[in-house]
């Protein structure tokens, strides 16, 4: 019996690039997203990501590539042609139609009958948690309210992909936060492919299902935000995600040890670098081990605490290698945890950095 044909992939990129004048924005860019994928583009300002997202939408025309959604070529399609739903940082609502409105003027372009329509309102509406507001305007909203609608709007013909260009950014964090959860929980109840830029790296790696690292028109990696997080690729993508230790090292004369001045430290398995060669040792603050933990742990050092920064569940603590007089390492300590250490500025502190935890770049990333 013949197995069934495998689903098409609700988006394909294939060699997506674009220039603006003599500046280019996107360097061959290829990339499948996979049905009720939740994928965000990551990446800083200028990156490329929002001129993918425009790419993707019909908003913006690719110079050279192929944009295919649901098997079919879209390249040269209008927006409106694309089947999908978009969310803007502005929110983009009228101002002069109520919230019901806002949410029903996609259907009423289609002409889908009255009845339907109200009956799809109300049904988003509840969604949104906004049903009680349905008779409001959009001044008589908030921020994150008024983001709830911009999402119902783009729900509301059904599409079958979502767009969300930076859509929390414009929100203070509390509000953010709880949009976040609420966005993923809809995200999956609808069971809809999702693609959300953003900056925020708390927000992608709470939010998406993988990431798609950018960094000046190009795609750095795409993982999951596990893989993102513990297996940074390149040294921008280690930089850019999360909280890192940066370590400048030479390769030592053994395979899989560095010199880091007078201090030998083996690292996990990386290329293999001639001998003195310049290389970067990285290591998050939570890897490394203090205490109890470092007393039989391979790469001990002897360190002296500079700075204690206190941040809520744990403090930071600012590290500095022998023979040095200012920080090199952060190292995070959970607040119990400091006075069983007899943590203090001025002290010395052992430590431990596990070789399985310490990442190697060559110069260059």
């Amino acid at each position: 019996m013949a197995s069934p044909e495998p689903r098409p992939h609700a988006v394909d990129l294939d060699g997506i690039a674009k220039k603006f004048g003599s500046v280019v924005a996107l360097k061959s860019i290829s990339l499948s997203v996979g049905d009720a994928e939740f994928v965000c583009f990551l990446g800083p300002s200028g990156c490329g990501k929002t001129t993918l997202l425009r790419i993707i939408a019909g908003l913006e025309r690719q110079n050279v590539g192929v944009v295919g959604m649901a098997g079919r070529d879209v390249s040269s399609l209008p927006p409106s042609e694309r089947n999908y739903g978009i969310v803007f940082q502005s929110y983009a609502l009228f101002p002069n139609l109520t919230v019901a409105q806002n949410v029903a003027y996609g259907l009423e372009t289609r002409r889908v009958p009255r009845a339907r329509i109200a009956e799809r309102v109300d049904e988003l509406l509840d969604l949104v948690h906004l049903r009680p507001h349905k008779h409001r305007y959009p001044a008589q909203l908030s921020g994150g309210e008024q983001q709830r609608v911009a999402l119902a709007r783009a729900l509301a013909p059904s599409p079958s992909l979502l767009l969300l260009d930076e859509p929390l950014s414009a929100l203070d964090a509390r509000v953010r936060q709880s949009l976040r959860l609420e966005i993923k929980a809809l995200q999956r109840r609808l069971g809809i492919t999702t693609i959300m830029v953003t900056h925020d790296q708390e927000e992608a790696l709470t939010m998406a299902d993988r990431i798609v690292v950018m960094n000046h028109g190009v795609v750095e990696q795409i993982g999951s935000p596990f893989e993102i997080y513990t297996e940074p690729s390149t040294l921008f993508v280690a930089r850019f995600v999360g909280h890192m230790n940066f370590i400048q090292a030479t390769a030592g004369e053994k395979p899989g040890w560095a010199r880091v001045g007078s201090v030998e430290l083996r690292h996990r398995p990386g290329p293999r670098l001639p001998v003195g060669s310049r290389l970067t040792l990285a290591i998050r603050p939570e890897e490394i081990l203090i205490g109890p933990a470092a007393r039989d742990g391979e790469n001990r050092i002897v360190t002296r605490v500079c700075a204690i920064q206190f941040l809520g569940a744990f403090s930071r603590l600012g590290l500095a290698l022998p023979g040095e007089t200012t920080p090199t390492l952060e190292c995070d300590v959970a607040v119990n945890a400091l006075a069983e250490v007899g943590v203090r500025e001025g002290a010395e502190l052992p430590l431990a950095l596990k070789p399985e935890a310490l990442r190697i770049f060559s110069d260059g990333g």
